[in-house]
């Protein structure tokens, strides 16, 4: 805080360095030193910074038009977004709302959930991270200290465990998948009927918990329990979308479609913007006026989204995730042969974490991921933990990453690990 005084103590950070400016894939500090930057303002900068596209429409957009337009008509880079955004989702997700943060998106739809389907109850999961709101935040489970002193938070709200192994849920994918739902249909039997449940929410790939992909097949058994009691599904892919998981959206994966979709982080590669998307009928059906945002849709952001839509499709850049997050999980197992401090490695396309445990134990150590996410840093390499207890250490590189940009990442990664004595 030496260096901003005045700056609020309340907002975290990872790092105490002050930042000069952004090229590529590269942050440099204020001294002049450039770190490959795999955190991206915790995946927002999904193409790096000063991307010359991006920085192009935002630069033309802000000799047009700066200002909000929405309350008071239309603008053709918002207009154009919507059609552009809608374009990327399987049918009948076919409308957009724009807001300013994922938090938001978050409220947004809880709040369509509830008007729609008249319902008070909301079914969300442990270890989720949904945003800093009120509503957000009632739904939020992958830190304590997110809802400690905010009680009693949003009535209505009840928590599943998520679908990963763990000793009361089983130690492999599947056997986890079948007792979380086995948990959450209980639930449904002795705690709160499924005629009051408006909507079910949940993160296609845990983000801040730790970076575990839902199984297919428990977001398949949620479709269709959402589908049987007439119950809306919510995905929360404020992390997750635009091509991060090597899909364009997590629930692809699954082959699954949710009934309201929530956007945002990579949408505008930095600017703040984010988005609910659902089908027309349900937006109808929420009613004119039952929501909205004097800032959501600002046309500069919206212009810089297009350009990011734009070239995430010309450069092929879902691809590139598929094909670099398989050189990345690649060269992190070679680390792990070498290191059994690495409990596990897991994740879809460019969105993998890495979880450090005693393998042994099986408990997860809190400690050692921080010390590795300084000593990389002072190496050249921003990663940034995650995790219950900040076990896993999350690689989220921009999505135009190059294989020898990857190959630097895991270098730096293992001569920093390897540095850090056990004990």
């Amino acid at each position: 805080m030496e260096n901003a005084p005045h700056l609020t103590p309340v907002l975290g950070r990872y790092f105490e360095r002050t930042w000069s400016h952004g090229e590529g894939h590269r942050l440099f500090d204020t001294d002049g030193r450039a770190y490959l930057d795999f955190a991206n303002g915790i995946a927002v900068t999904a193409l790096g910074h000063r991307h010359p596209r991006v920085t192009a429409a935002i630069h033309e957009q802000v000799d047009r038009l700066v200002g909000p337009i929405n309350a008071i008509g239309f603008t053709a880079p918002i207009s154009e977004l919507a059609t552009a955004l809608a374009a990327t989702f399987p049918d009948p997700l076919d409308s957009v709302m724009f807001l300013n943060s994922g938090s938001e998106a978050i409220d947004g739809a809880l709040k369509m959930a509830r008007r729609v389907t008249g319902r008070p109850g909301i079914i969300a999961f442990r270890g989720g991270f949904h945003g800093r709101t009120f509503g957000a935040t009632s739904v939020t489970t992958s830190n304590l200290n997110y809802r400690t002193g905010y009680e009693p938070l949003l009535p209505g709200v009840y928590l599943s465990p998520y679908p990963m192994p763990h000793p009361e849920l089983g130690s492999d994918e599947e056997a986890a998948s079948a007792a979380a739902l086995a948990i959450l249909q209980s639930l449904l039997t002795t705690v709160v009927a499924p005629s009051v449940v408006g909507a079910i929410l949940i993160e296609p790939v845990l983000g801040e918990g730790g970076y575990v992909p839902a199984p297919s097949s428990f977001l398949q058994a949620l479709r269709a329990l959402a589908d049987e009691h007439g119950i809306l599904l919510i995905a929360d892919e404020v992390q997750s979308g635009y091509g991060r998981t090597g899909a364009m959206w997590a629930f692809e994966h699954a082959g699954i479609v949710p009934d309201i979709v929530c956007v945002a982080k990579a949408i505008a590669n930095g600017l703040p913007l984010s988005a609910i998307v659902s089908s027309r009928d349900l937006q109808e059906r929420w009613g004119r006026g039952a929501h909205g945002s004097t800032y959501g849709g600002n046309p500069v952001a919206c212009a810089a989204g297009l350009a990011v839509l734009a070239t995430i499709a010309d450069e092929d850049l879902i691809a590139n995730a598929r094909a670099r997050g398989a050189e990345l999980v690649t060269g992190l197992g070679k680390i792990a042969a070498e290191d059994d401090r690495i409990g596990d490695i897991r994740g879809l396309g460019l969105m993998i974490g890495v979880e450090f445990t005693d393998r042994a134990t099986g408990e997860p150590d809190g400690t050692l991921p921080d010390r590795l996410m300084a000593a990389s840093a002072d190496a050249g390499l921003l990663v940034l933990t995650c995790g219950r207890v900040h076990e896993v250490v999350r690689w989220i590189p921009p999505l135009d990453v190059t294989a020898a940009e990857i190959a630097e990442a895991v270098e730096i990664f293992g001569e920093s690990l390897a540095a850090i004595p056990r004990g």
